[in-house]
């Protein structure tokens, strides 16, 4: 005796679809809400401020400072779970308040497969986190490297005028942390290009 599909086969195929794509779209807003959650994190939570409006920047740099000159240093490492060379590009900088400049560093991949990660800054003393502002960062964003991969990221900053006078030396430190869920994907979506077609 022959099956015969049912009138509410088709019907429960498209209800199985439509829950797939709203899992889909929902696991995309998440990914995508976290950008604004780590930012609050790190400028209300731990004090360090991320970046500045164009508005902002371009008052800083305008506004009249006295010629006083500072020091920052860089520096740089990855967690023990992080197979990657991480490095600044320059140890130290002078720097002169409410002007703008741009430090760079370097990310090796050291494994065989592809890799995503994530750097978290601070800056030490704390209280001149406050007074130091990312315009464009790295850390903004995750950072995909395939095997073998070197490449340089930039970061530009401003040090704001107001940094207090008992301040002469700051230190940018970037620790870069393996995202394991967006390298689990990558290798994932690797693989599934990878794969020979079926015959």
């Amino acid at each position: 005796m022959s099956a015969e599909m049912t009138p509410d086969a088709p019907r429960s195929t498209t209800r199985g679809m439509g829950k797939l794509v709203l899992v889909i779209a929902v696991a995309f807003l998440v990914t995508f809400s976290l950008v604004p959650f780590y930012r609050i994190a790190c400028e209300k939570v731990l004090g360090v401020r991320l970046t500045k409006g164009p508005n902002e920047v371009a008052a800083v740099a305008a506004a009249p400072v006295a010629s006083r000159w500072i020091t920052v240093q860089f520096d740089g490492r990855v967690n023990s779970k992080l197979s990657w060379d991480f490095a600044p590009n320059q140890l130290q900088m002078r720097v002169q308040t409410g002007k703008p400049y741009s430090a760079s560093y370097r990310a090796h991949n050291n494994s065989s497969h592809v890799v995503v990660g994530n750097a978290v800054p601070s800056i030490a003393p704390a209280q001149g986190s406050k007074y130091f502002a990312k315009t464009e960062c790295f850390c903004f964003t995750e950072q995909k490297m395939q095997p073998g991969e070197t490449r340089d990221m930039p970061v530009r900053f401003v040090v704001d005028p107001a940094l207090p006078s008992d301040i002469d030396m700051l230190t940018l430190s970037y620790t870069f942390y393996q995202n394991d869920t967006l390298t689990e994907r990558a290798l994932a979506a690797g693989a599934t290009t990878a794969a020979p077609a079926a015959p």
